[in-house]
């Protein structure tokens, strides 16, 4: 025994030292169906966040869950101080149905590194013991709280409430946090309670999760676990001390009934368990509120921290255009309660009623977000114009003063126009509420490299290479052949048939009408000017000794060479032989047409095209070079259930195992349909980087984008340049490389087509298409280099946070360039330092910008 405690000692001593962490999983090996058990995940460290839990099987119901809790530690030991904490992640899950069924690792980062912890295996048989009270609990040793026998008393220490308000003198107009929070020993199950109207407070609560998760803190010495049951935000409207009653709040805590028999309970509707319902008391407490010093004049009404910014949608328009400005309040305070801000427009302009868009939400810290007004005004006459800067007058809750903040003042040229007012408000905003965003894309989804998958890999060399290396092979064992075609005086070989068999056609119309003279004339010029034709020599210079040695040399055989020879002493000796005229007309035509035939056959099969050649280039050409797949048909039946929280978190861990467009698209839908417009930018920005000619994506990006707040108009480009770039993002790197490398065989094919062919119009066409296959193969490795470039050096990034202050230097005390907000795309420029990112605008802005506050695609 006191080997294995030295033995754990020194293992817990290895384990603190080394410092290495690990997530332990604690659930029963065997349960029943119908009865709960606990799920729980533990890791020893306190700096944790994104923790996601392995999918957990259907037949394994969720009843509550993630609640989290904490416990810390501290020993003396020989007068040596050590800590230890640790995070517990619990749930309670229901078997419906019998099985093993097993829970995937789960996943937790741990100070920066992403720790997994083991799978566990379920086995579910038999049937719990139905009650008709509380759910059986399967028996482990892991619950926090305990269950007291049924009538005993519950006292005050055990269940109780405490409020707190996160500032007990505040400004008027500044918020109030008030939190509810309830520290048990028992069981509690249930716990009601409303917020009475206050008196002299604007009260908005704060939207909590629903399901609760506890911690474990120590309250006298006793660890009590406990949740934040409800919060508020309060903006007192009155000044001096303002009360906040006390609530009573009814609960109900669960106690077992040991002096029933379960088997009784279970066969004659009885329950082992009992409800008690408890009052308990939620103390009151006091806010004292200071009145503002003496308001100056243009008082906003605004307390709290603010910031201000505008913009134009376009610094050139004629008269009688509209011209729309936006101003947008942002920051964390009283942003309903404030005033309209207002432009001071020039004489000349018809001003509209601005239209005010709020994109505020109410949280812990009050209420955050911005407030946009867009104003919309008509200049009528021309000129150069300067809108001078908005003002915000606000009281900072942080240094207890008035500020005011300005915005930059905004310059127009207005220039000779029609008149006719165009254009509105909704123009400006980019309003689309009549459409929706496209769905999702179904089914398995493409994967990508790193970079791109076939674009500059070795498969796309080999490629390129074997493509060049037939067409040599083929060159060379065609050379003669091309030797042959750039001879015209040769060209006359090829068309010796042709010629020889006009001429058997012309003695044959003369052997039906009976000119026997004319008809052996024609056979006679036919053969002899065949076999000139053929062997390329004068006729004069034929005799029937080079005709055989000449054949020869071409691989005609000699029995054919003989039946040629024959054919033209039969032709000479018939011309004069006695008895029917017409039969020796109608053998000696059949003579020399078989003797012609018989020649051009064998000299023709003497050249065989190879046919492996067609073969290899389709197997390179429609060789597979698309990437791999992915199954995600859970996923996107989570996303048409509109359980969007759970499709985030699995569509997030697909895209760990490797980027895809697909699932970017998907993800960027899922945090669109919650309202997360910023991550849903993010997503579509990083799907259109793999799959730049996707026109869903496209849309979706453009619906995203018009809820964002800042509405930057790019800098003007030439026509040619706006083409060029749609040209070049219409199809991916890869696809572009499949294009290259078609059109390199293509262009090979036809030079082979303009060395090889004996028609001058297939040699033209052969030269232009080859040259233009080749200018395209260029162009599509161009496009293919740039659409690689976009992927491996990725400068595109998007605002995250709700605003960005732009500074002239890298440094919090560098002068305040503009303001941006979150969802807006910026390029960075300058990435060498840790801290700040320089960055341009599509308008042309520049600045520099914290690195937290963005985040690349």
């Amino acid at each position: 025994m006191m080997k294995k405690n030295i033995l754990l000692y020194l293992l817990l001593i290895i384990s603190v030292t080394t410092g290495a962490q690990t997530l332990s999983v604690s659930v029963p090996s065997h349960v029943s169906v119908g009865e709960n058990f606990r799920l729980s995940y533990t890791i020893s460290s306190h700096n944790v966040k994104d923790f996601r839990v392995g999918r957990i099987p259907r037949q394994l119901e969720l009843i509550i869950g993630p609640n989290m809790s904490s416990q810390s530690s501290i020993q003396m030991v020989n007068g040596h101080a050590s800590s230890s904490s640790s995070v517990t992640y619990t749930y309670i899950l229901c078997a419906t149905k019998n099985g093993s069924f097993v829970i995937p690792p789960a996943y937790v980062n741990v100070n920066g590194k992403t720790v997994a912890s083991n799978a566990v295996k379920i086995n579910v048989s038999g049937t719990a013991p139905k009650t008709n009270g509380a759910p059986r609990m399967h028996d482990d040793s892991h619950g926090d709280l305990r269950v007291d026998n049924s009538g005993t008393a519950i006292k005050g220490s055990d269940l109780f409430m405490k409020v707190t308000a996160n500032k007990r003198r505040v400004h008027e107009q500044e918020p109030v946090l008030l939190t509810y929070k309830v520290y048990t020993l028992v069981e509690l199950t249930q716990l009601e309670g409303k917020m009475p109207d206050l008196t002299g407070f604007h009260t908005q609560e704060v939207e909590l999760p629903r399901q609760k998760s506890y911690s474990v803190e120590r309250v006298n010495g006793r660890p009590y676990r406990c949740v934040t049951w409800s919060q508020y935000v309060m903006y007192p409207q009155m000044t001096g001390k303002l009360e906040i009653p006390s609530i009573i709040f009814k609960g109900t805590v669960i106690q077992q009934n040991r002096n029933i028999d379960p088997y009784e309970a279970f066969f004659n509707g009885g329950s082992g368990y009992t409800e008690v319902k408890r009052a308990i008391r939620a103390p009151g407490l006091s806010v004292q509120v200071d009145p503002l010093p003496s308001r100056p004049a243009g008082f906003s009404g605004g307390v709290g921290k603010f910031n201000i910014s505008a913009q134009i949608n376009k610094e050139d328009v004629k008269s009688g255009e509209t011209v729309n400005i936006r101003v947008v309040i942002g920051g964390n305070g009283n942003l309903k309660l404030i005033k309209q801000p207002e432009i001071n427009f020039p004489k000349d302009f018809d001003t509209y009623d601005a239209k005010i868009t709020d994109k505020t939400k109410l949280t812990g810290n009050g209420v955050e977000g911005h407030m946009i007004y867009d104003f919309m005004a008509v200049p009528r006459n021309t000129g150069e114009y300067v809108i001078p800067p908005v003002s915000f007058i606000y009281y900072d809750t942080g240094t207890n003063s008035y500020k005011t903040i300005y915005t930059q003042k905004l310059n127009l040229k207005v220039t000779k126009g029609f008149g006719a007012v165009g254009g509105s408000v909704s123009d400006y905003t980019n309003n689309l509420k009549n459409k929706d965003i496209r769905p999702i894309k179904q089914g398995y989804a493409n994967k990508h490299a790193n970079n791109v998958n076939f674009y500059g890999t070795s498969t796309y060399w080999t490629v390129l290479g074997c493509l060049f290396l037939g067409f040599i092979v083929l060159l060379v064992a065609f050379r003669k052949r091309a030797l042959d075609n750039a001879d015209v005086v040769r060209l006359r070989g090829k068309r010796a048939n042709k010629i020889a068999m006009k001429r058997l056609r012309t003695a044959h119309r003369l052997m039906i009408s009976g000119n026997d003279a004319d008809f052996y004339d024609e056979v006679l010029h036919a053969l002899w000017g065949y076999i000139g034709d053929k062997l390329n020599i004068p006729v004069e210079k034929l005799s029937r000794e080079n005709i055989a040695e000449k054949l020869a040399e071409k691989h005609v055989d000699d029995n054919t060479t003989e039946q040629f020879i024959a054919a033209l002493d039969e032709c000479e000796y018939e011309r004069y032989a006695p008895g029917d005229a017409v039969g020796n007309m109608g053998r000696t035509y059949e003579t020399a047409k078989t003797a012609i035939v018989n020649i051009e056959s064998v000299m023709k099969s003497s050249f065989k095209r190879p046919k492996w050649f067609a073969v290899v280039l389709l197997m390179l050409l429609f060789s597979p070079v698309a990437g791999y797949g992915v199954e995600k048909n859970n996923t996107d039946i989570e996303y048409s259930k509109g359980n969007y929280q759970r499709a985030i978190k699995d569509y997030e861990a697909l895209l760990q195992k490797g980027p895809s467009s697909d699932i970017y698209y998907n993800l960027g839908n899922a945090y669109y349909r919650t309202d997360n417009i910023t991550r849903a930018v993010l997503n579509y920005e990083r799907a259109l980087l793999f799959s730049p000619g996707d026109k869903d994506i496209a849309f979706n990006l453009q619906m995203a984008r018009s809820k964002t707040i800042d509405k930057i108009t790019p800098k003007s480009e030439m026509f040619f340049v706006t083409w060029y770039r749609a040209l070049v993002n219409m199809i991916t790197a890869d696809s572009w490389a499949v294009v290259a490398v078609v059109s390199i065989a293509l262009a090979l094919l036809f030079v082979l087509l303009y060395l090889f062919s004996s028609s001058t119009l297939y040699r033209k066409i052969g030269f232009f298409s080859s040259l233009s296959c080749f200018l395209l193969f260029v162009l599509a490795n161009v496009f293919a280099w740039q659409q690689k470039q976009l992927l491996t050096k990725r400068n595109g990034a998007i605002v995250m946070s709700q605003s960005a202050v732009i500074k002239s230097t890298p440094s919090k005390g560098g002068k305040d360039l503009f303001i941006i907000h979150e969802g807006t795309r910026v390029d960075v420029t300058d990435s060498t330092m840790k801290d700040w990112k320089n960055v341009r605008l599509a308008d042309g802005r520049e600045g520099w910008i914290l690195s937290s506050q963005i985040e690349m695609i």
